[in-house]
Formats: C-alpha cells, sequence, structure tokens
C-alpha cells in the first residue's frame, strides 16, 4: 500500500489532550541550535540559492505525516528482546538517511556559517514528508528504491500547481507532485537543488542531493536558526501552515534528546493517514519490506521459582508441584541522566562587553560567558558556540567564523584569540548552548582602521623647482605610532593655500593623475609595510613662490613640507661695441706723414 498523507489545514487524527501536551513539552524544553560536525564539505555543496518569495514553499504545500513523536524521551536499546523505552523504534534514524543529514550540516556551516543549522531539523523534516524516505528503503548511494511522490496538486483538496517540469521529475505533464524523501515540487527543485553525493547531478530522489538542498533552503534568506523567529520561519518557508510548523518543531524536539542509527530499510513509516481523499495510483511500498509494527512486542519477563517446604507426595520425585505462577512486571528504564546542555538555564556575559583592536591586529580581549543551572550554579562541560557576525573580516584562530568551547569547571567558556582582518567597522560575538535554543550573549566588537601619530620626511633636502618645470626631488615620508613604523596607515597629500587651512591651492605645484591632468590633493594612499610613504612626482606651473604640501594619516598623524619654485632665469642683453679697441687707431684719424 503506498503511504498516505495527512492535510494540511485539516484536523488531525490525535486528540487535543495529547497535542497539547506536545506542544507544551516543546515549549518548556525549548527548540534546539546547532549540532557539531567538523567533516569538511565537498566543493559543490559551497552554492546557495535562496528561497522562492513569499507565497511559495519548497513543497508547494503538499500533504504531509501529522503524527507527534512519543511524549517519552528516546533511550538507545538494550540490547535485550523488548529492551528500551517506547518510542525508541521513532528516534531510530537509517544509517544512510541520518549520513546524509549530518553531511548536509557540516557543508552548510561552512557555506552559511551563520545559519546554524542542526541536523535534527533536516531529521524532523524527513519524518514528516517522507518517514526519513520510507524508512530508509534506499541504496548505497542514497537513491530511494521507488520514487516517492506526494498527491497531484489539482487543486482538489490541495493547492493547484500546473506542470512546470514536462514530468520530468515527478512523471506527470498535466500537474506538479512534491518528489522525494524531503518533498520538492519540481519549480523548487530546479532552483534549489544541489549535488550532495558528488555524482554530477541533481537528483530530488536520492536522499544526499535533497537533504543538501534542504539545509540551504532552510538558511536562504540569512537566516539564523539558533533564533526562534528565523528558525519557525524557515520552517514555515518549507510548508505554510501552523500544524507543520508545530509537527515539525515537535520532532525536531525528540531527535534533539536522542537518536540512534538502524540499518536501512528498518524504520518505520508514520502511522497517521487522516487524509480522506483517494490518492491517484502511484509507487507503493511492499508491505514486506518493512517491519510489522501492528503486534506490539511483548517485554521479556523472569519466572520465580516457589519457595521450598510443605509436604511432598509420592511419586513426586521430592519436588514440590507447582502453583499457578504471576510473572514480574519488568522493570521501567533508568531515566538517561540529563546532559551538561540540559542541565543549563541561561547563559551570562563574563567578559567584556566590547571587544577592539586595529585593522590586522590580535585583539587584547576574548568573549567569555558563564553558563548557569536554575540555582546560578556554573554548569561544566556544557558546550558553547561562538560565532561572529558582521561585514567585518575578523576571524577566531585558524580562520573560523565558528567554534565550540566546553564550560570549564566554573561553567565558563572562554573564546579562542580573536584576529581583525582589513574591513573596519562593527561586528558581533554571539553565543549559544548547542542543541538548546535559550537566550544568546552578544558582545559586541569594533575593528578601527590602522593610525599614526606622527609624520616626518625621511630627507631634508629643501625642495625647489623652477616654474614650468618638474621637482627632481620625490617627496618621502614615515608614519609612525607610539614611535613605532605604522604599517597600511591611511593617508591623503594636498597641496593647501594655507598652513592653517584644508583649501586645495589653485596655483603652484602640482601631482598628475593617470590622464596626465594635473591634480592637488591624492587620496587613498596608504604606507607601506615599514611605515613610508613615497609621493608621485610633482611638477610646478608658471607662478612663482612658496607653497605648503599637507600631508594628514588616519590618527591625526600631520606633516607640512615646504616647496619653492623659482622664476626661470632670463637672458643677459648683449653688449653693443661703444669703444675702440686699444691699439688701433680710429677710423676718422689718419696718420699724419713724416715730415
Amino acid at each position: 500500500m503506498a503511504p498516505v498523507f495527512g492535510k494540511r489545514l485539516r484536523k488531525a487524527t490525535v486528540t487535543t489532550a495529547v497535542a497539547a501536551a506536545a506542544v507544551a513539552a516543546l515549549a518548556a524544553s525549548q527548540a534546539p541550535g546547532v549540532a557539531t560536525t567538523t567533516d569538511q564539505p565537498r566543493d559543490e555543496w559551497a552554492a546557495d540559492t535562496a528561497p522562492p518569495p513569499d507565497g511559495d514553499s519548497a513543497t508547494g504545500n503538499s500533504p504531509y505525516y501529522t503524527d507527534l513523536p512519543p511524549l517519552e524521551s528516546p533511550v538507545p536499546p538494550s540490547g535485550k528482546p523488548g529492551g528500551g523505552a517506547k518510542g525508541d523504534a521513532e528516534a531510530g534514524l537509517p544509517a544512510t538517511v541520518l549520513d546524509a543529514y549530518k553531511k548536509a550540516e557540516t557543508a552548510v556551516r561552512t557555506a552559511k556559517p551563520g545559519c546554524n543549522l542542526p541536523w535534527q531539523l533536516l531529521a524532523a523534516i524527513g519524518k514528516v514528508e517522507s518517514g526519513q524516505a520510507r524508512g530508509g528503503r534506499v541504496d548505497d548511494d542514497g537513491t530511494t528504491l521507488t520514487p516517492i511522490l506526494g498527491p497531484v496538486l489539482d487543486g482538489n483538496g490541495f493547492a493547484k500547481i500546473t506542470d512546470t517540469d514536462g514530468g520530468a521529475f515527478d512523471g506527470d505533464t498535466t500537474h506538479d507532485r512534491a518528489v522525494g524523501p524531503m518533498q520538492f515540487i519540481p519549480s523548487t527543485w530546479a532552483s534549489s537543488g544541489k549535488d550532495g553525493n558528488g555524482d554530477g547531478k541533481k537528483d530530488p530522489n536520492n536522499i544526499y542531493d535533497a537533504a543538501l538542498a534542504a539545509a540551504h533552503y532552510l538558511c536562504g534568506n540569512g537566516r539564523d536558526l539558533a533564533v526562534k523567529a528565523d528558525l519557525n520561519a524557515a520552517i514555515l518557508s518549507y510548508n505554510q501552515s501552523t500544524e507543520y510548523l508545530n509537527t515539525v518543531l515537535s520532532w525536531l524536539e525528540y531527535y534533539r534528546k536522542g537518536t540512534h542509527e538502524i540499518p536501512d530499510g528498518t524504520g518505520q513509516l508514520p502511522g497517521d493517514r487522516s487524509d480522506n481523499r483517494p490518492q491517484r495510483p502511484g509507487p507503493s511500498t511492499p508491505p514486506s519490506t518493512l517491519p510489522d509494527t501492528s503486534t506490539p512486542v511483548e517485554r521479556e519477563g523472569k519466572y520465580t521459582p516457589p519457595a521450598r517446604g510443605g509436604s511432598e507426595k509420592p511419586g513426586d520425585g521430592g519436588s514440590q508441584k507447582p502453583g499457578p505462577q504471576k510473572p514480574k512486571p519488568p522493570k521501567p528504564p533508568k531515566p538517561p541522566k540529563p546532559s551538561p546542555q540540559d542541565q543549563v538555564a541561561g547563559l551570562e556575559n563574563a567578559g567584556p562587553k566590547k571587544l577592539t583592536a586595529t585593522a590586522g591586529d590580535a585583539f587584547e580581549r576574548r568573549a567569555v560567558v558563564r553558563a548557569e543551572d536554575r540555582s546560578g550554579r556554573g554548569v561544566p562541560k556544557a558546550k558553547i558556540r561562538f560565532t561572529i557576525s558582521g561585514k567585518t573580516d575578523t576571524r577566531f584562530e585558524g580562520g573560523v567564523r565558528s567554534v565550540t568551547v566546553t564550560t570549564n569547571a566554573e561553567g565558563k567558556a572562554v573564546s579562542p584569540t580573536l584576529k581583525a582582518g582589513e574591513t573596519t567597522g562593527e561586528f558581533t560575538v554571539r553565543a549559544l548552548v548547542v542543541s538548546r535554543y535559550l537566550d544568546q550573549v552578544n558582545v559586541g566588537g569594533e575593528v578601527t582602521a590602522r593610525q599614526a601619530d606622527a609624520v616626518v620626511r625621511t630627507s631634508d633636502k629643501p625642495l625647489t623647482c623652477v616654474a614650468g618645470q618638474a621637482f627632481a626631488e620625490r617627496v618621502e615620508v614615515e608614519a609612525t605610532y607610539k614611535d613605532k613604523p605604522a604599517a597600511g596607515v591611511a593617508a591623503t597629500a594636498t597641496m593647501v593655500k594655507s598652513k592653517d587651512g584644508p583649501l586645495a591651492n589653485d596655483k603652484g605645484p602640482y601631482f598628475k593623475d593617470a590622464a596626465g591632468k594635473p591634480v592637488r590633493t591624492l587620496k587613498g594612499l596608504k604606507t607601506d609595510a615599514d611605515g613610508k610613504l613615497l609621493l608621485p612626482k610633482m611638477y610646478a606651473d608658471d607662478a612663482a613662490g612658496t607653497y605648503l604640501l599637507r600631508i594628514v594619516t588616519e590618527g591625526g598623524g600631520t606633516l607640512l613640507v615646504e616647496l619653492k619654485v623659482t622664476a626661470p632665469a632670463t637672458d643677459e642683453p648683449s653688449e653693443s661695441p661703444s669703444s675702440t679697441p686699444s691699439g688701433s687707431a680710429s677710423p676718422s684719424t689718419s696718420a699724419s706723414p713724416s715730415a
């Protein structure tokens, strides 16, 4: 028989008391935050596609399973017949399906480190959408043994979505159907599909592909799933139904409390088939491939022999005839010991309220939080995730933006050292308890620009130039901060009219831009690794005189450089002949003849 789904916005076949109890349990324990895995993703997992606009959903609001999880916390099987607590079967996740969820979480943590997606959310959605790929009926590559198709979305009791894929994914050329273990409609898969198993294909029927696509879809629009509002918005973007939201949140909390791996194909399908609309024929699941859950499993009992005593009858071999014995009921399993995460009632900031550093430098202080129980005592061994958000390139040691730290004996968690990048501005270090939804601690931070408090010339040679020519010397300066070379400091050079004013001069020396045109202000300059700055070549126009060049650095370092422009030399007029050279006769005088 093909699995039948519950219908959105239709009353589910669960009692009001059970539903209320499940929601109350969820509210008491809060929704989860982050799980921790550190495997490196495949390259193709780094791509991202945002969800469709409001009004659409990943599934086209297709039907889903409406079963709620057991109220008892899951307990791993004991290994004995009937061992474990009620609901343990529901906590078992097929091995390949579980692996796909965890790999998708790892991949999206690298691609979107601020999303904080827990793999248990994928498991919760996979439960209500397909019963974990029909109990894990997948091959070694993660592809379902038979396609999983939702009802035809023809508007008859469901949404009406006409065909968008020519039947390529769902086999229907008239209307669309949700496809695969995560139940994407073809139009959403076309924009959000992923290749999760590295085979070069994007197949909605493959659990690795579908889980990775769901992870990116839920993390779209910059959502942080550690924030309750974003978590709710992500789930509703998958299916716009309050009942769907509450059902997924219930399974999310259940899986967060504990799961275990089971062989593929042995998982249980949800049993709630509250939707009465006749389903169109589709691929069915052979009953023989799924475990029979109609007969309850009896727990192992114990036989206690009767006490010796009383009379013995002849022929009984000296043994006492036992009477009817009532087996003792099995002892209930001991509840699991609360994990350190479950003991945490809140986080408190135990370090600086703000972190500051200059671009390129390490921060002197680190973020510190304290995990406390309801009595205000510190909780040791609790896992705290620190995440950097904001537009700066500040990172923790190792160049990561997110890291998990375990609290010490006092309940304190100290973040690794932070290193400021070159991008200035504000950022936030967010601390939250892993796998819990509790109020997070936000520590503000700021990266300031590199600074210099002094600027001097590296040479004392006068800078002079003849009008209309170029200066022979270029101006070189050295910037320092607290008497140390200031590298990478921004600077501006301006030919100013006066030493007290910022206005640029309109005559005298100038620089040239890329097109060769005169400019008298240079911006965007930066000192080198030694704190030095060499200005471009300078030129002089025809106006002679004494001029000033002002160099100002980030941080207030200022230097005035004097530039002199002299008038060009004029040629001396040649001397005209006005006297007769000595020893020569005047042309008007003739020698007198000798007497």
